[in-house]
């Protein structure tokens, strides 16, 4: 169905506790100008915008939309993010089937979020590091290279085939063992821990951590260490707070 002739519903960002009808500045979803506010079950809200019924593409236009108000929020209040593209058939579905339904269940997770941070950290090795290190410590593969150089493709195809799977295996290796000195002194520091799929080949780690507001700042300081100890290997790349999508991730269904 074209979204011009979609009915209207509620598209959904996050849930909070808020009593009061809100609005906030940030637009909603879309490119239609809708304004961003509350819909409101005793003292919990869903911040939302009107929005066709239509499945959202995971578009980066959208999904930043779809952050931002999340991080104008969540300047002001505990968030529970809900998933990206979830548009609600109503402002009484909300209510009735939503935060009535599932009142406890928001309240708990909210109290279990308060005073609580979601940070981010990304680790890439500098490519012609890593290879250096893995050709210069794995014999077996130095030699292997060595004995390709100057020979046709065509002669040495299953040879390359080999050296490729033994540069591979050796980089998870690795990989493995970098990635649990960078977690080793960060654990201690954090409330949860959550590692997440490496995406690239020169990705070493890609984990998400529920921190205490109250220790954000020693967290902040040892991740400074670890840059200091391993950037001459690394690249860190840390942000936070972001809204807690690795610890929270609210998924709606309105079937009764």
């Amino acid at each position: 169905m074209p979204e011009s002739e979609a009915p209207i519903g509620k598209y959904m960002y996050c849930i909070i506790r808020c009593p009061e009808p809100r609005q906030f500045t940030n637009l909603g979803i879309g490119e239609r100008g809708d304004v961003v506010h509350t819909v409101h079950f005793e003292d919990l809200a869903v911040v939302v915008s009107n929005s066709p019924m239509v499945e959202y593409e995971s578009r980066r236009r959208s999904m930043m939309a779809h952050t931002l108000v999340l991080e104008e929020v969540m300047q002001e209040f505990i968030i529970l993010p809900v998933r990206f593209g979830t548009v609600a058939p109503s402002t009484e579905a909300i209510q009735d089937k939503l935060l009535k339904r599932r009142f406890g269940e928001f309240h708990g997770l909210l109290q279990e979020m308060e005073g609580r941070v979601e940070l981010g950290l990304k680790t890439f090795w500098y490519e012609d590091v890593i290879f250096q290190e893995i050709v210069d410590e794995n014999p077996p593969i130095r030699r292997l290279r060595d004995g390709l150089m100057g020979r046709p493709s065509e002669e040495t195809y299953y040879d390359r085939i080999r050296l490729g799977e033994m540069i591979e295996a050796a980089m998870w290796k690795r990989r493995d063992e970098d990635a649990e000195k960078i977690l080793t002194p960060l654990r201690p520091l954090v409330r949860e821990t959550r590692v997440n799929k490496v995406i690239m080949d020169r990705m070493v780690l890609n984990v998400a951590f529920l921190v205490d507001e109250a220790r954000q700042a020693e967290f902040d300081a040892a991740v400074d260490k670890l840059d200091e100890e391993m950037g001459k290997r690394l690249i860190f790349k840390y942000v936070g707070p972001v809204p807690p999508y690795n610890f929270v991730n609210i998924v709606v269904t309105w079937e009764d």
